[in-house]
């Protein structure tokens, strides 16, 4: 069985701050374990997908940059019989953050959201709707805190323009700017719906984006076994099993609060370490046999 693992054309920007290669580490041991497995690039060319039994998506961290696409990918590896992992539905339901919605319905705790559709205008009224001082906005389809602003009263005419000029091109989402998040955000790791491991990642003095590539720092400190519990509702909510989630959020009054659920393409926080990667190589193995 020949497994892509795969990955997106190298850009320096998103791999800084990063100690480890987790993409070769994870192909080592894979390979060390007996499995056939290859890095591959989504959009590379050159590669015939026709000779892969399988497709882990691991890094393709710049597919919201060409959604079209990567869509029409997926729907090739899918006309080709290649197994993706996560699955392809999974995938693109996860590409949007109007997924949200879904858990909000389902009961379990988000950050307060709303939307606003192509072509709409941003104004102040969810200052008011959300009862704060602060608002957050960002792409429904994005990653790495790209395009996000922060609005308030004082800067509110000039982030309007800037708002609604983004507005012409994509669907946004509004937030109010959750506080807790200068205390760092949880990512709480699950493979094949089982806890794995956590990290905590905590943004630079006087910022709010929590990627190490943002000057965000990384810490391990130990989870309450309560909150890993919060976090694994999400993962049991899913239609379908997943190879790996990553549970992102923040905890506020003792109860984590999903900000996103990551299944297509999170840094792990392997860090190297052979238990970690065991963990996921169980659960790579569970799902291809």
């Amino acid at each position: 069985m020949k497994i892509a693992i795969v990955g997106y054309k190298k850009q320096e920007r998103l791999a800084q701050g990063v100690i480890n290669d987790e993409d070769a580490d994870l192909v080592a041991f894979l390979t060390r374990k007996g499995l056939d497995v290859v890095p591959a690039i989504w959009n590379d060319e050159a590669v015939d997908w026709g000779n892969f039994d399988v497709a882990v998506l691991k890094s393709p961290w710049d597919y919201h940059n060409h959604l079209t696409d990567f869509s029409n990918w997926l729907d090739k590896l899918e006309k080709l019989n290649v197994k993706v992992l996560n699955p392809v539905e999974i995938i693109k339901w996860n590409s949007n953050k109007k997924y949200l919605k879904d858990f909000a319905l389902k009961g379990l705790p988000i950050i307060p959201s709303e939307y606003l559709d192509k072509g709409a205008s941003f104004d102040d009224h969810f200052f008011d709707l959300f009862g704060t001082e602060n608002l957050v906005v960002k792409p429904c389809v994005s990653a790495g805190a790209q395009n996000t602003v922060i609005v308030n009263k004082s800067n509110l005419k000039e982030r309007t323009a800037e708002i609604d000029e983004h507005l012409k091109t994509a669907d946004y989402l509004v937030q109010p700017f959750v506080e807790e998040i200068k205390n760092g955000e949880w990512s709480f790791l699950f493979f094949n719906g089982k806890y794995s491991h956590c990290s905590l990642k905590t943004p630079k003095q006087g910022d709010f984006r929590v990627q190490h590539y943002h000057g965000g720092s990384i810490s391990y400190p130990a989870p309450n076994p309560l909150h890993i519990e919060q976090a694994g509702e999400y993962i049991k909510s899913l239609p379908q099993p997943t190879l790996y989630a990553r549970v992102d959020g923040v905890v506020i009054d003792n109860t984590f609060r999903l900000m996103e659920l990551e299944l297509i393409e999170p840094y792990l926080f392997f860090n190297g370490d052979d238990d970690l990667l065991e963990n996921y190589y169980q659960a790579l193995v569970a799902l291809i046999s």
